[in-house]
């Protein structure tokens, strides 16, 4: 039975289209290093993933109760 495309790991789908570019130069991405250039590209995602920069701002649900209250 074949294994369809989209289960294959990232070394054996290298004949796919072409990559994205890296998420942190723009430069084109590295098979060996993907979806970024280089390994140093990887670092910086990495210790800005570390220090908090790549966060989804939340709303306290406490707050809001209380500015409800007020009104």
């Amino acid at each position: 039975m074949p294994v369809a495309k989209s289960e294959l790991p990232f070394a054996e789908t290298s004949a796919g289209p072409p990559a994205k570019p890296c998420p942190i130069c723009g430069k084109p991405a590295n098979l060996a290093t993907r979806p970024f250039c280089s390994k140093r590209c990887a670092d910086v995602d990495l210790h800005r993933w570390l220090g908090g920069v790549y966060t989804i701002p939340v709303a306290d649900a406490e707050a809001e109760n209380r500015d409800a209250d007020k009104t």
